[in-house]
């Protein structure tokens, strides 16, 4: 690992503590299905479970190997994310802090899995019949990167193109 590389791990380790950390302190303070509004009308704390992917995308599957692929997809994800962040691949510093952010919540994620078969989810937005579902710190975290590095590749300057 070269120097570079350590702010983005500490990065991701430091996703990856607050989210364990916000997730155990809602375990144990609340109980399933618990339910505090915050900002009435937008806003609640909650404590749901959510054996599917981020916003409760499949969650209602009951595939016997859906475990199996969400904590395989998570394992590849890391890796794949760790070897960008470790091997200086990660591009320019917008990609690198969205890739350190994206692994920081994979790993969150992956962790719950394989401790609990799914994630703590506990942050639910709304507005009158919309509501958004119920994530957490590691999926806040994944969409942040993401969209990190999809702005870095939209304004990236790419001399080739200016020259056709």
């Amino acid at each position: 690992m070269n120097r570079q590389s350590i702010p983005w791990v500490i990065l991701s380790l430091a996703v990856m503590v607050s989210d364990r950390l916000t997730k155990t302190l809602v375990e144990r303070m609340t109980i399933s299905g618990w339910r505090r509004s915050v900002i009435p009308g937008f806003f609640d704390l909650v404590h749901t479970r959510n054996p599917g992917i981020a916003f409760g995308l499949l969650a209602d599957t009951r595939l016997p190997w859906m475990r199996i692929a969400l904590i395989a997809l998570s394992v590849v994800a890391a890796l794949a994310m760790a070897w960008l962040l470790i091997a200086g691949r990660a591009g320019g510093q917008r990609s690198r802090a969205g890739i350190a952010l994206i692994l920081g919540g994979a790993a969150g994620n992956l962790f719950d899995r394989l401790l609990d078969g799914g994630v703590v989810d506990f942050l639910l937005f709304y507005f009158r019949s919309f509501e958004w579902p119920a994530f957490n710190v590691a999926d806040s975290a994944i969409v942040i990167g993401a969209s990190l590095v999809l702005l870095e590749l939209l304004l990236a300057h790419h001399p080739e193109t200016e020259q056709a």
